[in-house]
């Protein structure tokens, strides 16, 4: 016998359940991986130092019911690696687009959940984002992609910033 329980399906506590913490993970999936050679085999013959490595990453969130609490957040990763060859030419060594998912159910006031959901959970799903992409980079013939902490918070009061310039809202939350 498990002591995990399943989340109901809306979302909702039963009534006379005991309530939940302020957030709890239900699931965590790769949601889409793409990696690409682009000028394999040639490339792997002609690469003389590590490729310089470019990444881009971005969360989101959405409600996955009107006005509920549950919640899918997306932590999405493109790494694009550029290498210089024998002759001094740059070429793309490979592009790695991850998006790792999580669905989280979310018990905290309303002012709270834009934190929770652009900070916190993807905290929670960074560690195994990471590993993906680390191993689909060493497995594609390439040194591992190995990314360093990320600061979620930094990232969001980024975002926070920029949205407040646009008048648009940071999360779909």
């Amino acid at each position: 016998m498990s002591d995990t329980q399943t989340p109901p399906a809306n979302g909702q506590i039963p009534e006379g359940a005991a309530p939940q913490g302020p957030l709890l993970l239900n699931l965590q999936y790769t949601k889409d991986l793409s990696f690409e050679v682009p000028g394999a085999p040639d490339i792997f013959t002609q690469l003389r130092e590590q490729p310089r490595i470019d990444l881009a990453l971005d969360v989101q969130a959405r409600p996955l019911q009107q006005g509920g609490n549950v919640f899918e957040v997306a932590l999405q990763i493109r790494a694009d690696a550029q290498a210089t060859l024998a002759e001094g030419k740059t070429q793309t060594a490979f592009i790695a687009e991850l998006v790792y998912c999580g669905i989280f159910t979310v018990n905290v006031p309303q002012e709270h959940l834009e934190p929770l959901l652009l900070v916190e959970c993807p905290r929670l799903l960074f560690p195994f984002a990471r590993n993906i992409l680390a191993d689909v980079t060493r497995d594609g013939g390439f040194p591992p992609v190995l990314l360093s902490p990320i600061d979620f918070v930094a990232l969001w009061q980024s975002r926070r910033g920029q949205s407040a310039e646009n008048g648009t809202p940071v999360a779909n939350a």
